[in-house]
Formats: C-alpha cells, sequence, structure tokens
C-alpha cells in the first residue's frame, strides 16, 4: 500500500495539472471501489473548479470550488495517471478532464482504494479521517512529548505501535523500518520504553526518512508509479528494508555484525540490525 512519501508525491503531481481548472467532465465507471460511492458523484464533480488539495494521513483531499473535498484513498494497488488513456482497461473506474485539456484517471485492479465527497468545512470529522493521529511533517503538532504520551503504556512492540494510524498518521511499513534504523531503537522493543531521549531520536528520525523519500519521489514496489509514469526511487537507498542477509550500512561486518535480519511481526516483514538497533 503507498505510504506517506507516495501519497505526498501522487498530491503533488495532481495539484501540478489541476489546480485552479476546470472540471469539465467526470467519468464513474462502476458504483462501488472497498465502499459503495456516494449517489451521483460524477455529476457532482462536473463543472467544479479545483482550488487546490491536502493530503491528510495516507489520503488525498481535492478541494473543489462550492465547499466540497473529493476524499481519495489509493488502496492497496491505485494509482493515478496523468495523460491520454494508450489502452482502455477496466480497471479506470474514474476519469476527469479540466477545461485545457488534461485527463486524469484513477486506476485501481484490486478495487482496495476509495473515494468519497466530504464537505471541506467538516474533512476531519469524516470516519475515515476523524481517529488519525499527528501528521508527523509537522512539527509543531508532532514532538519526542506527543510521541511519549501517545506510546505510555502501551505493550506492543515499537513497530507495532508505529504502524497504527491513531499513533501518527501515514507511516507504513518502509517507513517505519527504515526510521527505527536511523534511529537506532529496535522493533522488538516496547513502545511504551521508547520515551524521553529515544522519542527525541526517533521522531526526527521519522521526518527525515520521510522527507527524504518525499524528495526521491517515494518508493516504486510493485504498483506504485508517480502520475507522470515515472518510478520512484527511494527503493535504491533503503538502509534495511528488504535487504535481509545483506551488510548493514553502519557495521563493521562480520563477526561483530552479520548483516540486517528479518522477522515477522503481526503477519509483516520487518527489516532491521540487531547490532546497531536496541
Amino acid at each position: 500500500m503507498p505510504e506517506l512519501p507516495e501519497v505526498e508525491t501522487v498530491m503533488r503531481g495532481l495539484a501540478a495539472v489541476l489546480q485552479g481548472r476546470v472540471i469539465r467532465r467526470a467519468e464513474l465507471r462502476r458504483p462501488d471501489l472497498r465502499w459503495h460511492l456516494p449517489a451521483g458523484l460524477a455529476a457532482r464533480l462536473q463543472g467544479r473548479v479545483v482550488l487546490g488539495f491536502r493530503r491528510r494521513g495516507k489520503y488525498m483531499l481535492m478541494r473543489l470550488a462550492g465547499g466540497d473535498s473529493l476524499l481519495l484513498h489509493l488502496g492497496m494497488s491505485g494509482r493515478m495517471v496523468i495523460g491520454p488513456a494508450v489502452v482502455t482497461t477496466p480497471h479506470e473506474h474514474l476519469v476527469l478532464e479540466t477545461d485545457d485539456g488534461t485527463r486524469v484517471g484513477f486506476v485501481d485492479p484490486r478495487r482496495f482504494g476509495s473515494l468519497d465527497l466530504v464537505a471541506t468545512a467538516a474533512e476531519d470529522a469524516h470516519p475515515r479521517l476523524a481517529d488519525l493521529g499527528p501528521e508527523p511533517l509537522d512539527a509543531a503538532a508532532f514532538t519526542p512529548a506527543v510521541l511519549s504520551a501517545a506510546l505510555a503504556g502501551k505493550r506492543t512492540p515499537i513497530k507495532a505501535a508505529l504502524l497504527d494510524q491513531r499513533v501518527v498518521a501515514g507511516l507504513g511499513n518502509i517507513y517505519v523500518c527504515e526510521a527505527l534504523f536511523r534511529a537506532g531503537i529496535s522493533p522488538r522493543r516496547l513502545a511504551a520504553s521508547v520515551a524521553g531521549a529515544r522519542a527525541a531520536r526517533l521522531v526526527p528520525a521519522i521526518r527525515e526518512t520521510l522527507q527524504a523519500a518525499i524528495a526521491a519521489g517515494g518508493s516504486s514496489l510493485r504498483d506504485y508509479v508517480q502520475p507522470s509514469g515515472e518510478l520512484g526511487y527511494f527503493q535504491h537507498t533503503w538502509a534495511v528494508y528488504g535487504r535481509e542477509g545483506e551488510p548493514c550500512p553502519d557495521c563493521p561486518g562480520p563477526p561483530a555484525c552479520r548483516g540486517i535480519v528479518r522477522i515477522t511481526q503481526a503477519g509483516r516483514s520487518t527489516f532491521y540490525c540487531p547490532r546497531r538497533q536496541r
């Protein structure tokens, strides 16, 4: 599933071609994705001016003149495609065309994505957004003190706690593994013990990891590409994710360190360096 950097990259790509444009035509090709779509959604989008965009966790909000926002989640395999349809595909579920001829399609083969229309003034009250934790890129909202308070009393491993969108919004498996490596914190460590100095290391590590990933256009893994069709490049700089058995970039090698280890936590693969991360 695309994580915060991929969603941010997609949103920026959409903003570059849609912001300020009029949606001349909207076509919806099915009544549902993961959930049923609002009645008359295509007609309610048509003729609207796109005022701007906002990201909340792994969700995008396209704000429209008239006081509504299109809430969009890419799900497991969803992607936004800017440009003419090269091949007609049954997996393109939403098409938007603007007054300058720009065409944007929402392609989602597995249909785990979602679309909804919400009043812009009530975005944060939407059921998908209401319980989300702070944005990790918001330095004022996401601080070591805030993270310590959110983790207090949690007996789950820190890896699992950071995947909980109520603790912090937008993180997924890849970037939690990478941030924990940067902070030198074991994914096995109890979440409640990540406070004080550890939280002070982890918060900037999360932010730096996400910022680096956004600068690289995200990580292309399986279905993800940028709206332009270009791949993301952050996967080429992963320190631990997907690197089981490879040397740790911060260790001297055997016998002191035998390299990156993969373990399973809550059914997900976790990658880390046991020597560096405590």
